[in-house]
């Protein structure tokens, strides 16, 4: 399997209530060290739950690798691991206005746990030199900053990951990594 490539900016969000009415979706997340230069995470949402891959290099495009994987299996990893390693959020989804085809949408996460307070909003561009008109409701960008990056704020582990032999065959679907 190819990795994508993710462009993304990300902002501090100065009016939260921007999602007021919006239904959002609880995402949990564990940082579990590094297979090669890329961070793994384990995320679960509701029924659903992933493997990632994601490199961690600076600026908005990041490489990323990403399956599917049984939601018990994420939900023992989970419940295994340090919470200093982890990171809960909500996540809700505001359509991107004025911004032309193709549509883009503005992900706006309210952070939880150590984070309570924190809220961060992204959007995923289809080309690093996108054009993209700001909302009044984001603050400062962080595009840049690493400390804003999930990794960071979970502390994730620099050593080399110690995979679970259940993840094992999940990772290695992944294919070669580039």
């Amino acid at each position: 399997m190819a990795a994508k490539l993710e462009i993304e900016r990300k902002f501090l969000v100065r009016e939260p209530g921007i999602v007021a009415g919006l239904g959002g979706r609880r995402l949990e997340q564990g940082y579990f060290g590094r297979v090669g230069e890329y961070h793994l995470r384990i995320r679960i949402a509701a029924e659903d739950a992933w493997v990632t891959l994601k490199s961690d290099t600076p600026g908005a495009a990041r490489q990323e690798y990403e399956a599917a994987i049984p939601v018990a299996l994420a939900r023992r990893l989970l419940d295994a691991w340090p919470e200093r390693h982890k990171v809960t959020k909500t996540r809700y989804r505001l359509p991107a206005l004025g911004q032309g085809a193709p549509r883009l949408t503005w992900e706006i996460d309210q952070f939880h746990g150590r984070h309570e307070g924190m809220w961060l909003a992204e959007i995923e561009l289809d080309r690093p030199d996108r054009a993209l008109d700001l909302p009044v409701w984001l603050g400062a960008e962080v595009t840049d900053d690493p400390g804003y990056r999930n990794a960071a704020l979970a502390e994730a582990p620099q050593q080399p990951a110690v995979l679970d032999a259940e993840l094992q065959p999940h990772i290695e679907a992944l294919g070669p990594l580039e």
